[in-house]
């Protein structure tokens, strides 16, 4: 099974390490475990389907998803992105495993295929700038015999913070020198105790949304939420959906905020991912706090105008190919464009026009080898 990719070369060969690169480096730049799904996207429905009827989409996609869009949206931007997680062994699977080890150059080294299981599959209705999902799996078996070494030597890991749970591999990265960089989901529980995300000690930043980071703080503002959990993680982060985003740097007191870009949003799905991609980016590159907070919303921005999680995930060239477009509109801000001024610098020559086409979000019209 093949990703089709539309002849886009999402890095366009660009390193935003290449001056940091030694030959004592670790092996990878950044490490991540977790769950990869099947996404089916159906796109093109004017609403919500309702009951008793039968909706017709005008568009469907198919693509890896879960841990996969973060995964992606890092390999797009340059990093060398290493990706443990289990795989079925149907052909949902097989195509998930081609699509990011081929299509992605995704390291699946330390991943696995297991016999029997089925791939986990979500399938997501975008429609009004919303989504709506329905996901099935099942939790994949552990695995027989001895695993490979995990985690990997690494300059930074992503880690989904669990309320009331530790995940030793967190612990046994920083140990070694890894950077996490971490987020955190919806508290099913409703406690919203913050002494219960344990590895948050082991974080170098932090990255909640603005409702999450105001339960957790047991704040009404966002950004005196940001300024108390940066007492307890050097670099905080919260976005701010529309507004932006806002960063606290614990050990120099430096804030940022950036607003948001004007974007027509068509699909959410996989925006937290990118922006939190954008931002390991930058600070990997030693980038100043408001340009990594600057660059991870640009990069998020991108993706939302694309249907899909993995595949809506921008690179270099679509970064290259908006600046280009963006600078020759006639009633742009231009102090708005000179947020951005730092990008000329990184950026590609534009070698097609905005908007590009994206990866042709198919399972793949021929059969593996």
């Amino acid at each position: 099974m093949h990703l089709l990719t539309g002849d886009v070369d999402h890095t366009a060969h660009i390193d935003p390490l290449r001056a940091l690169r030694a030959p004592d480096d670790p092996e990878c730049d950044v490490y991540l475990t977790g769950t990869v799904f099947l996404d089916i996207i159906f796109t093109g429905l004017d609403s919500a389907p309702v009951r008793g009827t039968e909706s017709w989409a005008r568009g469907m996609g198919s693509s890896p998803g879960g841990i996969a869009n973060m995964a992606t949206a890092l390999a797009r931007l340059g990093l060398r992105t290493s990706l443990s997680a289990a795989f079925g062994d149907d052909h949902y699977g097989e195509y998930c495993w081609d699509a990011l080890a081929q299509g992605e150059g995704i390291d699946l080294s330390r991943s696995r295929t297991v016999s029997g299981w089925h791939s986990p599959v979500t399938v997501s209705m975008a429609y009004e700038g919303e989504r709506t999902m329905v996901s099935h799996g099942h939790e994949a078996p552990p695995p027989e015999g001895a695993l490979p070494e995990c985690p990997p030597r690494a300059r930074a890991a992503v880690a989904a913070l669990t309320p009331g749970r530790r995940d030793e591999w967190i612990a046994a990265s920083a140990r070694h020198g890894t950077r996490i960089f971490a987020d955190v989901g919806w508290d099913d529980t409703g406690r919203w105790d913050l002494a219960g995300l344990a590895d948050l000690e082991h974080c170098e930043a932090f990255l909640p949304n603005a409702e999450e980071a105001m339960r957790y703080t047991r704040t009404e503002c966002p950004r005196a939420a940001a300024r108390l959990l940066a007492e307890r993680v050097p670099v905080a982060v919260v976005t701010l959906g529309s507004e932006g985003a806002y960063a606290v740097d614990g050990a120099t007191g430096e804030t940022a905020e950036v607003p948001a870009i004007a974007v027509e949003a068509l699909d959410p799905t996989g925006a937290g991912d990118v922006f939190v991609a954008g931002f390991v980016t930058g600070t990997l590159a030693g980038w100043p706090l408001a340009d990594r907070l600057a660059f991870a919303g640009l990069t998020a921005a991108l993706s939302v105008q694309e249907f899909g999680g993995s595949l809506s995930a921008p690179g270099w060239t679509e970064i290259a190919a908006w600046w280009s477009h963006v600078r020759g509109v006639s009633d742009q801000d231009p102090a708005a464009l000179r947020r951005y001024g730092f990008l000329p610098e990184l950026l590609p020559a534009p070698t097609r026009p905005w908007p590009l086409r994206r990866a042709v979000p198919t399972i793949g019209f021929g059969r593996s080898a």
